[in-house]
């Protein structure tokens, strides 16, 4: 008999533009582009039987691909037992469906199977715009999990916070659900209602909330002036807008002045498109590498860099993060961090360090597949570590920090009776006090004098009002402590910078004249004091 090889060539370019740009649906799941060359060219051939012929295997592949078949086979079997055997006639489509599902389960979190109805929601791109309630998700201990809710949501406005279980959705048990299934299931026309059920520490029962869907119109980077020269930005996704967006709010706070620091918070933010991340880099990067990926064989290595001539560097960044940030939003803090370019505070990241790609397998079907890990640019792996902030900052609810304040009215030189005014008080014309004034009572003493207590509420966590309902939480950042500290880091990197220059200056020694003169102690600096 005629032996004969029969050898399929096949080429897959899963760029973005090629296919489509997908949608993330657990911590940012980032698009890339890569081939598989499955040609005599390339790293494997793939050889399709004929039938009745003889396949010739190359040396060393004949036991593994003995293997393959033998588990074909055995998985043929089972099809034809169910088939044959099963109480009712069994929807054949159903049954591979099942089965391909299975088989992905068993790779990893990210890798699915993706059904037509999934397929096309996956379609709908990343331009910040669909129909849903507006939460992203994943899965801890085995239960869908809100990984953060996007503000001005549906979701948002009734109270869903990161960390609720999502245990029912439309009364149906989320117990077996894969993660773009429930979305799926989330997603739907604007106007028409979905009922989730969550529970979180705290309650007795799972809470039943009926949300109305909206047109999700993800605003990708929200800001404000901190003070005079130090702005904010708050990055919540990385669609395909948010490196515009940040430029664009960059542009407004600088209409009140130029920027001496940035505060650059990604805290919560579950990731996004690879390339906006990219983007991003580049506004405050200008020259290197932004990331690597590599996948499973030596020859599937990408690296990005930057792109010139955008970037920003003439102010210092503080860049916030949490255990919520993931993916694309961690590509960009190792980055930063890996180029010194921001100081990073806050709390590990999730630590998703995994790249996946969306194949299309024609009759509506895709196939979404983690196919590399990327690295920061010092080829540091984030997978399970996260970024580790270079500044560790607790996360602390800012009702109970405003109530742990320590509120009382200090006792200054000022307030005493016939205090010298000072010489700049004296130009701008401030009265010199009555040698016989008085200091007024201060409010804790006419507290501590009417016997009463301040009222401190223990429970202010924002989870349940007064009514025991739901509340969304609301990011103010003027007074969020973690902004507080990054603040107070970047207003102090230009006094250590002037150390700094000093000393390489060796200017070092006159920093002591410098600080008497600015105290107007000039001609007294050396002379000791009967009072102090």
């Amino acid at each position: 008999m005629k032996k004969n090889t029969v050898a399929t060539q096949i080429t897959l370019s899963l760029s973005a533009a090629a296919l489509f740009v997908a949608v993330p649906l657990w911590a940012g799941d980032e698009t890339t582009e890569i081939s598989f060359d499955l040609s005599d060219r390339g790293a494997a051939a793939v050889d399709a039987p004929v039938p009745g012929a003889e396949v010739q295997s190359a040396p060393g592949t004949r036991t593994k691909r003995n293997a393959r078949y033998e588990n074909l086979e055995l998985f043929q079997r089972v099809v034809s037992v169910i088939e044959q055997n099963y109480v009712d006639t069994p929807d054949n489509r159903e049954l591979m469906y099942g089965a391909i599902k299975g088989m992905l389960e068993t790779l990893d979190p990210h890798s699915n199977f993706l059904t037509p109805e999934v397929y096309r929601d996956m379609k709908i791109d990343t331009s910040g715009k669909f129909g849903g309630v507006g939460i992203e998700i994943g899965l801890k201990d085995e239960m869908l999990t809100v990984v953060s809710p996007i503000e001005d949501t549906p979701a948002w406005h009734a109270g869903v916070k990161a960390g609720d279980r999502l245990v029912k959705i439309d009364g149906d048990s989320t117990r077996g659900l894969t993660l773009v299934e429930a979305v799926q299931k989330m997603r739907g026309k604007a106007g028409s209602d979905v009922r989730l059920s969550i529970w979180r520490p705290g309650l007795k029962a799972p809470r039943d909330l009926k949300l109305t869907r909206g047109t999700v119109k993800i605003q990708s980077a929200k800001f404000e002036t901190l003070e005079s020269g130090y702005g904010y930005v708050r990055l919540t996704t990385f669609n395909e807008n948010a490196s515009n967006d940040i430029k664009a709010a960059i542009a407004k706070i600088e209409k009140s002045g130029k920027l001496r620091g940035l505060v650059l918070d990604l805290r919560g933010n579950p990731g996004g498109l690879l390339d906006q991340a990219v983007e991003v880099t580049s506004l405050f990067v200008d020259e290197g590498t932004v990331v690597s990926t590599i996948g499973r064989k030596p020859d599937q290595k990408e690296v990005r860099s930057v792109r010139k001539g955008v970037a920003r560097t003439d102010f210092p960044i503080a860049v916030l993060v949490s255990s919520n940030t993931a993916s694309a939003a961690e590509i960009v803090a190792g980055a930063l961090q890996d180029h010194h370019r921001a100081l990073i505070l806050g709390q590990n990241t999730f630590g998703k360090g995994s790249v996946q790609t969306v194949m299309d397998l024609g009759q509506d079907l895709g196939l979404k597949l983690t196919i590399a890990r990327y690295y920061t640019p010092s080829g540091r792996s984030i997978q399970e570590k996260g970024v580790i902030p270079d500044v560790e900052l607790e996360d602390f609810d800012p009702k109970l920090l405003e109530t742990a304040k320590r509120k009382y009215d200090p006792v200054r030189e000022k307030d005493l009776r016939g205090h010298i005014v000072g010489r700049e008080q004296k130009e701008e014309g401030a009265s010199t006090p009555a040698k016989g004034a008085r200091s007024e009572f201060t409010r804790d003493e006419l507290v501590m004098a009417s016997g009463k207590s301040k009222k401190e509420d223990a429970e202010g966590t924002g989870a349940l009002d007064e009514d025991g309902e739901f509340v969304p939480v609301r990011l103010e950042p003027s007074k969020d402590y973690q902004v507080h500290e990054a603040l107070s880091y970047l207003k102090s990197f230009g006094v250590f910078r002037r150390i700094v220059e000093r000393e390489s200056r060796g200017e070092a020694k006159g920093s002591l004249t410098a600080s008497n003169e600015r105290s107007g102690d000039r001609k007294n600096a050396s002379s000791p004091s009967n009072e102090r």
